[in-house]
C-alpha cells in the first residue's frame, strides 16, 4: 500500500508521489510492509554509515533513557555525553578539541559561524563578521546556513530574508579546469576585496555534497587555501556534515590533503541515523579565549548536547572503530569507481564519474562532447532515481549543478559496512536504471 498526502496528515517535504509503508531494515536493505526489499544506496541522504538494525545502538540509547532521557547542557553533564567528547578528542585533529553537540547539519553549521565570530571578538577583533563561502555548495536550510550556501534553488524564495554573504567558485574539475592555486586565489581575492580586518571565516565543504555530486578539488586547492587563511587570520570552517566520519575513506575528508581546519563540524554520520546528532568541533584555546574574554558561547539549543543522542554517537563511533569501517569504505570505494567506470563510462549521457570512498556521483548530460546538460523540465535524475526505485534501489540527487537551474546527478552513498559482492550488485541496478531510462 502506498502512503501519501492528502490520504494522511503527514506534511511532508515531498509531496506529489505515494511512498511505501517501511517494516523494518536490516544491514544495508529495507523493506516495506508488502516484503519489497532494497538495497538502501545512498544511507537516506547518505546518513546510514554502519547500516540498519543495529541493536547495539538501540541498547545504549534505550540504557540512558531509562537512566534520565533528557537533562539540560546548563543544568547537568552525563556520563555518555563526556565519555563521546573524550572519544571524539583522539580522532579529530584540533588541539585538545572541545565538542558542542547539537541535533542536525543545519544546527551545527549556525553554531559555528556563530563561534567564529565570538572567536574573532575574543581575539579583539571586533570588525570580522563576514563570513565568505562557495557557489554550488550546501550547507544547511536554516536562514543562517542557507545564507552560505549556495544552490541558487535553495535561495530564492528568501533572498528578501537572508543577510547575504559573498560566495566565490567552488572546484568543478570537470566543467571548470582550473589549478588549485587558480581556485583559491579566488579567496584571497575576496578577503581584500571586502577587508581582511572585516572578514571572520570561509566555510566550505572539504569534497562537494549534494549540490556538485562528490566534486573532488585539485590536490594543491586545499593546502593553498589554508596558507591564505593563516596570512589573514581568517578562521576556516570545514563543513564535513556529509562527508566525515569515514564516508570519503578517511575519518575526515580534510585528512585527504593533510590540512587542519581551525572548526569543523559534521552530523549525518554521527548516529548513524539512530538519533538526530551533530557536533562543532573547535581547539580548546579558541573555546577558552571566548570563555575568559565573553563568559559563555552565545547559541544554544534545547536538545543540545543529548544524552541519549551522545549515547547513540558513543555506540556508532565504536562500530566504525571496531569493524574498521573507514578502512572498508576506502577500499569498497576504489572498487565502486572501478566498476561504476566499466559499467557506464563510455554511455552516451554519462559525462562524469567521480568520487572517493563511499561517495560518488554520476553527471548525467545531453551530449557528451559538449558537456551540455539535459533541460530541466526533462526531470531525467527524478526519472531515473524513480526507476532505480523500482528495481530496488535507493539513490541520492541533485538539480542545477551547471547553473542553478539545469545539470542532474545522481550518487551512491551506501552504509559503510558494504561489501564487494553488494557493491556489484548496487552499480549494476544503477546502470539498468540510466540505461533505461536514457538508452544504450
Amino acid at each position: 500500500m502506498l502512503y501519501a498526502h492528502p490520504q494522511g496528515h503527514v506534511f511532508y517535504r515531498s509531496m506529489n508521489h505515494p511512498r511505501p509503508m517501511i517494516a523494518y531494515g536490516q544491514g544495508i536493505y529495507l523493506y516495506d510492509e508488502s516484503g519489497k526489499r532494497y538495497i538502501d544506496g545512498s544511507g537516506g541522504p547518505l546518513v546510514v554509515n554502519v547500516g540498519h538494525g543495529r541493536t547495539e545502538i538501540v541498547e545504549a540509547m534505550t540504557r540512558q533513557a531509562q537512566a534520565a532521557a533528557y537533562v539540560h547542557a546548563t543544568m547537568f553533564t552525563s556520563e555518555p555525553l563526556e565519555q563521546y567528547a573524550a572519544a571524539l578528542a583522539e580522532m579529530v585533529p584540533l588541539s585538545e578539541p572541545r565538542f558542542y553537540f547539537l541535533s542536525s547539519g543545519s544546527e551545527v553549521v549556525e553554531g559555528a559561524i556563530k563561534l567564529a565570530r565570538q572567536i574573532q571578538m575574543a581575539r579583539g577583533q571586533e570588525r570580522r563578521h563576514i563570513i565568505l563561502s562557495r557557489w554550488n555548495s550546501y550547507h544547511g536550510m536554516t536562514l543562517g546556513a542557507l545564507a552560505v550556501s549556495g544552490r541558487p534553488g535553495l535561495r530564492s524564495p528568501y533572498l528578501n530574508m537572508l543577510r547575504d554573504v559573498p560566495h566565490i567558485p567552488t572546484p568543478y574539475i570537470y566543467r571548470f579546469p582550473l589549478s588549485g592555486e587558480e581556485l583559491a586565489g579566488r579567496l584571497e581575492e575576496a578577503i581584500l576585496a571586502h577587508g581582511a580586518e572585516y572578514v571572520a571565516a570561509f566555510i566550505a565543504e572539504p569534497i562537494s555534497g549534494a549540490s556538485l555530486g562528490a566534486a573532488l578539488p585539485p590536490d594543491d586547492y586545499w593546502p593553498r587555501i589554508r596558507a591564505i587563511c593563516d596570512r589573514y587570520g581568517v578562521l576556516l570552517i570545514a563543513d564535513e556534515v556529509l562527508v566525515g566520519l569515514g564516508r570519503t575513506g578517511t575519518m575526515w575528508a580534510m585528512e585527504h590533503w593533510a590540512t587542519t581546519p581551525d572548526i569543523l563540524v559534521t552530523s549525518k554520520g554521527s548516529a548513524g541515523g539512530y538519533f538526530p546528532l551533530g557536533f562543532i568541533a573547535a581547539r580548546g584555546a579558541d573555546v577558552e579565549q571566548v570563555r575568559a574574554a565573553l563568559g559563555d558561547f552565545n547559541h544554544g539549543g534545547t536538545f543540545s548536547h543529548h544524552a541519549v543522542g551522545a549515547a547513540a554517537g558513543l555506540a556508532t563511533l565504536g562500530i566504525l572503530q571496531r569493524e574498521k569501517l573507514v578502512e572498508n569504505s576506502a577500499a569498497m570505494g576504489r572498487l565502486m569507481g572501478a566498476r561504476l567506470r566499466e559499467a557506464l563510462a563510455e554511455h552516451p549521457h554519462v559525462g562524469d564519474i567521480r568520487g572517493r570512498g563511499l561517495f560518488w556521483g554520476v553527471e548525467l548530460v545531453e551530449d557528451r562532447d559538449t558537456k551540455q546538460p539535459f533541460p530541466k523540465k526533462q526531470n531525467v535524475a527524478h526519472q531515473i532515481v524513480d526507476r532505480a526505485f523500482e528495481l530496488g534501489l535507493i539513490i541520492y540527487y541533485s538539480v542545477g549543478c551547471v547553473d542553478g537551474v539545469n545539470g542532474d546527478v545522481v550518487m551512491l552513498g551506501p552504509p559503510l559496512i558494504t561489501n564487494a559482492a553488494q557493491l556489484e550488485e548496487m552499480v549494476a541496478l544503477l546502470a539498468e536504471a540510466i540505461r533505461a531510462e536514457l538508452g544504450d
